[in-house]
């Protein structure tokens, strides 16, 4: 499907409600489980998913429940997660990726990251300066899609992602210059952000400073 097609697809409030569930979990969700988060039947769930899947928001993936292996042990459950192609849509149809790409591609020739770096805290704190609401609630309006765990903020989307896959320590660096920026504009002195990457989500995780080991 086209990206168009695939924006288009979230148009229904009930396969919307679903499509924010699955992306917002740590782990892959079955039919059964979406449809208790959506509060609809399991068939209704079912056809939400696989249009998820086909217009490519969704991945699909079949796995066994944990310790039942051989035979007798029944077919693998279907399982969806996100799915890591981006979509953008943009009319008339612009390209940002490139212009991105290629300058990130010049700081990093230049040995620039520093300079990159200032202003990405200076545009942070500029943001969070005029910011409305917690910390959580600015991340997740900037697609940061955070979530708490273990006492820190972690955040499952990295907004950059595509520039990041080419130059991760350039990329990385700046997320966690605009990341403290935007907590000192926001007069959080209690927090911190430090550089903790995990595999599929954002590099940058938000702790209390009394918790910085």
């Amino acid at each position: 499907m086209s990206d168009v097609e695939a924006i288009t697809a979230l148009g229904d409030p009930v396969r919307r409600r679903v499509y924010d569930y699955v992306v917002a979990q740590d782990h892959e969700v079955g039919r059964a489980e979406a449809a208790d988060a959506a509060g609809i039947q399991r068939t209704l769930a079912a056809f939400h998913l696989d249009r998820l899947a086909e217009a490519g928001l969704l991945d699909v993936v079949f796995r066994r429940p944990p310790g039942r292996s051989g035979p007798g042990a029944g077919r693998p459950a279907k399982l969806y997660r996100r799915s890591a192609v981006d979509h953008v849509v943009s009319l008339p149809p612009r390209d940002y990726g490139t212009p991105a790409a290629l300058l990130a591609e010049v700081v990093d020739a230049l040995g620039a990251e520093g300079d990159l770096e200032r202003v990405a805290r200076r545009h942070g704190r500029t943001a969070g300066e005029t910011a409305e609401g917690g910390v959580e609630d600015v991340l997740a309006r900037q697609g940061y899609a955070p979530y708490r765990a273990d006492g820190a903020v972690r955040m499952r989307n990295c907004p950059f992602h595509a520039v990041a896959r080419e130059f991760p320590p350039l990329v990385c660096g700046m997320n966690l210059a605009l990341v403290e920026g935007l907590l000192d504009g926001m007069g959080e002195t209690g927090l911190c952000a430090r550089m903790r990457a995990r595999p599929g989500e954002c590099c940058v995780e938000i702790i209390s400073k009394n918790n910085d080991d």
